[in-house]
Parts: structure tokens; C-alpha cells; sequence
């Protein structure tokens, strides 16, 4: 088993909620994390996270658990596809009807290859998955004004739906990028390596990365 060197904490500023990661990223980056949240119902989400040298994903799977339900799914990118595996075991749609929401999609995707042009996996809700483009397009570097619009492979929690987002990213100074997909926009503040460290309305960061 291996022993991950790095360590992120966020605390939920949305909700009742946190999420820590262990992690490597000498070379991509290698991640397990977990996530607790009380909205819309509460559950815990464990993830792991692998990408290539470039920062694509190459792997993503997740489990997501609460009282009367638990679903899987796995996202894999090879040879330019995307495959996409889930399941489910008891009935989310129940929890979520007894808080008073409505129904979940089923988890994975009816589609994958509408993923076809996508790098990037986006766990809903995780300030961590929002370091993967930053880092793959090279935007530490990048001038103010430089923007990048993507398609990300996004996952939905916690129904675990996979879904193809169209997102971008625009740099605003050091450590300043903004984030937008659709009418939602956030200035994100992050570290020297591209970590979140505070997503308005959404999560601060509460460990860093040893240096």
C-alpha cells in the first residue's frame, strides 16, 4: 500500500461538510480522498484519482454512501475513449424524497463517447479536481487575460451521474483564476502549485501541501 506524502483539508463553506485528500503529484498526480457533506442528504464520497504525467486523467472511480443507498462509478480514458461503469445498491431516490428534493439521474453516463474530447474528470463539489486543468493547460504560467475552455468529464454527487460540462478557465493575476461553466462564475484563489485554496462560497482550504 502506498504512503501518500501530501495532504489537502477543505472545509465546506455551502454546507455542513469537508473533504481531505492524500496525495502525489511528482509526476501527474495520484489521489484518494474522502468527502462529507449533510446537503442534499448526508453521505460520504470516496474517491481515488490517477493522472498521466500531463495531468489528464487516465482514472477516476467513487463510491458515494448514506443511510439506504450506495453507488459506485468508474471513469477510465485510454486510446482516446471514455468508459464509464457504475452501479447501485439500495434507493438514493427515497433519501432524497424524504428531505424534500427530487429525484437523482441514474449514476454513469447513457453516452460516454459525447466525453470524447474531454481531459479532465470534475468531481461535483471538489476544489481539488479544479487543480487538473490548471495544471494540464499550464496556466501558473500563463499572462492575465489568458482564458481556456474545456469539456470536462464531470461527476455529479451524489448520484454519481457523468455528464460533459463545458467549463473555462481564465487566469487573473498570480494565484487569481476565474472559473465559469454556464451562467456560474468564481474567483478562485490558489497556491503556487495550482491548489485551491479558497473557493468563494464554497470551501477553504485548511492544510497545505508540505514544501
Amino acid at each position: 500500500m502506498s504512503v501518500f506524502p501530501k495532504t489537502l483539508l477543505w472545509r465546506r463553506l455551502d454546507t455542513t461538510g469537508a473533504e481531505q485528500v492524500l496525495f502525489d503529484d511528482g509526476a501527474g498526480l495520484r489521489a484518494t480522498g474522502t468527502v462529507l457533506a449533510a446537503d442534499p442528504v448526508p453521505y460520504t464520497c470516496e474517491y481515488e484519482l490517477a493522472t498521466d504525467d500531463r495531468w489528464a486523467t487516465a482514472r477516476f472511480e467513487a463510491t458515494v454512501e448514506g443511510a439506504g443507498f450506495l453507488r459506485k462509478v468508474r471513469v477510465e480514458h485510454a486510446a482516446g475513449r471514455w468508459r464509464v461503469t457504475a452501479g447501485e445498491q439500495g434507493d438514493l431516490d427515497a433519501a432524497l424524497r424524504a428531505a424534500g428534493h427530487p429525484r437523482a439521474p441514474l449514476p454513469g453516463s447513457e453516452d460516454p463517447d459525447e466525453l470524447g474530447s474531454a481531459f479532465d474528470v470534475d468531481l461535483g463539489y471538489s476544489p481539488l479536481t479544479n487543480t487538473l486543468p490548471i495544471r494540464r493547460l499550464g496556466l501558473l504560467d500563463a499572462e492575465p487575460g489568458t482564458t481556456r475552455s474545456i469539456l470536462a468529464v464531470w461527476v455529479v454527487v451524489p448520484s454519481l451521474a457523468v455528464i460533459g460540462a463545458t467549463q473555462a478557465y481564465t487566469v487573473l493575476g498570480p494565484g487569481s483564476i476565474r472559473y465559469s461553466s454556464g451562467s456560474f462564475t468564481a474567483d478562485l484563489t490558489v497556491d503556487a502549485d495550482g491548489y485551491v485554496l479558497h473557493y468563494p462560497g464554497l470551501a477553504e482550504a485548511g492544510v497545505l501541501p508540505p514544501t
